[in-house]
């Protein structure tokens, strides 16, 4: 029913956010020691529900949450390469497969980030040559408090990772929620303008969770939402969320969720999928 749904609002893209982390996978991959038991293909079954409802799938890569961040970056790029095989000889001929998530995300030119990208980006198109996204976010004030960069620090970094990887990236889709709402829409317009320098198209990742609550994190203020939505309609060539189950749908267990999946529907017109709620 969650597909469904995507198809019905608008919804025309699925991005898992990493097919595999630590030591779980959502599909029984040979490539990876020492998995906690998968007993349910998710994989096969996200990309069968993405083409009977006419999406397309990004498929994530794998995250080991320890090499890269102790500084092996190549360790993380061979066990990349293992499981980026696997993913195309399991699933490469299905037609909703559309694209590649690199799941490694950061916020700043370090932890070898541009040799992570040009390894493991170049080796998804090596197997099966499709777009690439990254979702990275803004060293911003919400996150890094006195460290966070300014606008020019964050630019100067992305402008020189992107040069040296705009071969085997194609999209960029930002993550927004942690700077500062004022600080959002020229944010957004620098980045574009890397995009274009560079030949890499420019997406937006719209979080549907808010950052300013002492809880992390419960389904974002409708204006907040939506004053995100507009400044990135203005640059972005497409809006993507991530964990939209979690904080936008009318199945989550969030009643806030419900609410503010509501409202949205209400803003964009969606007046039959309300009455069949």
């Amino acid at each position: 029913w969650e597909f469904q749904l995507y198809r019905a609002i608008g919804i025309d893209t699925v991005i898992i956010i990493r097919a595999g982390y630590q030591n779980k996978c959502i599909f029984p991959a040979r490539s990876l020691p020492d998995l906690l038991p998968v007993y349910e293909d998710l994989a096969r079954v996200f990309l069968d529900l993405a083409e009977e409802n006419g999406l397309s799938l990004y498929f994530g890569t794998y995250d080991s949450g320890f090499h890269w961040h102790r500084g092996s970056w190549w360790r993380e790029v061979e066990i990349n390469r293992r499981f980026v095989d696997e993913v195309v000889e399991r699933y490469g001929a299905h037609p909703a497969f559309r694209g590649w998530y690199l799941c490694q995300e950061t916020s700043r030119n370090s932890s070898s980030i541009v040799e992570l990208f040009r390894r493991i980006g170049g080796h998804c198109k090596a197997a099966k040559d499709l777009p690439v996204l990254i979702s990275p976010f803004p060293e911003g004030d919400k996150q890094f408090g006195a460290g966070a960069f300014r606008l020019e620090d964050s630019l100067d970094h992305w402008d020189r990772i992107f040069a040296e990887t705009r071969d085997v990236i194609d999209v960029c889709a930002f993550q927004d929620g942690q700077i500062h709402y004022q600080q959002l829409p020229a944010f957004l317009r620098g980045i574009a303008e890397l995009g274009e320098r560079h030949g890499i198209r420019i997406w937006s990742n719209l979080e549907t969770f808010d950052r300013d609550m002492p809880i992390k994190f419960p389904p974002a203020d409708w204006r907040y939402l939506r004053f995100k939505m507009e400044a990135a309609a203005t640059v972005a060539e497409k809006i993507i969320t991530f964990e939209f189950p979690h904080f936008v749908s009318p199945h989550s267990c969030y009643p806030a969720a419900r609410n503010l999946f509501r409202r949205y529907c209400e803003y964009c017109g969606f007046d039959e999928v309300l009455a069949r709620l």
